[in-house]
């Protein structure tokens, strides 16, 4: 496999220079982390799984006109991708009360929310992404308000959509995480959707029982973790055609 250089590596993903100015190759890994990089682990054929999946749900979205940074699947662990300014702030659209939303205002897990929530984190692990407002956004120039407006109305579209989609398969999208970022065409900007949409960053219940398949099940210590994956894949109807064999990542250049 050729070398190339690596640009840059996130608790899931490594960024390497892509064959072409203005693209970067991204690659899945198979570790795992949670509570702010406190608890680790690996998750066998995550990797693969989340570039297959993420693939297929970006290919949707685009089919309905939500602009993203995706270009073409390379292999069972890399996706080709857009090179975009990332905008540092993660956008958690939240369907039904779970995780941090019932721990921080008491409403019990699973109860359906009155209407979907945005909420604003700051990009930053050293901080512990922390939540924030869409003053201190604008205040410290994280992005602008037409920035925040494209990417509010880009969230409830993805939502909107995401939530018929898995319903038709039998799973609840219960809330899920967006990154977006700038691409630059001809010194015109507009925003795009980034990183990844898979079970890493959507929690993902069955509708008819509300089990996990999603991180949680790593989180929380629930085990058969890849198996959870698996079935999302398998709903999708898109399980990798050469199984779950793990494969060598690219050499990075020193």
């Amino acid at each position: 496999m050729a070398r190339r250089r690596q640009l840059y590596e996130g608790k899931a993903k490594i960024l390497f220079e892509g064959p072409e100015p203005g693209t970067l190759v991204q690659y899945f890994k198979d570790d795992a982390t949670a509570f702010n990089a406190q608890k680790k682990g690996v998750i066998t054929g995550k990797g693969v799984l989340n570039n297959r999946i993420s693939e297929y749900l970006m290919l949707r979205l685009e089919e309905i006109g939500v602009p993203t940074h995706f270009i073409r699947r390379l292999n069972m662990r890399e996706q080709l991708v857009r090179e975009v300014e990332i905008i540092p702030i993660e956008m958690v659209v939240r369907n039904i009360a779970a995780g941090s939303l019932s721990t921080r205002l008491g409403i019990p897990e699973g109860q359906r929310l009155p209407r979907s929530i945005i909420e604003y984190y700051y990009k930053n692990d050293q901080l512990g992404d922390p939540m924030v407002a869409e003053e201190h956004i604008t205040a410290f120039g994280w992005a602008s308000t037409q920035d925040l407006d494209d990417m509010v109305a880009l969230a409830l579209r993805v939502n909107d959509f995401l939530s018929g989609l898995f319903l038709g398969v039998g799973i609840l999208l219960v809330d899920f995480k967006l990154e977006f970022g700038r691409l630059w065409e001809n010194d015109e900007m507009r925003i795009v959707l980034a990183d990844e949409i898979s079970p890493d960053n959507c929690r993902l219940w069955d509708a008819k029982t509300g089990e996990k398949m999603d991180k949680d099940r790593f989180r929380r210590d629930l085990g058969r973790v890849e198996e959870g994956y698996q079935e999302v894949a398998r709903r999708l109807g898109i399980l990798p055609e050469a199984g779950l064999r793990d494969m060598k990542g690219p050499e990075a250049m020193q």
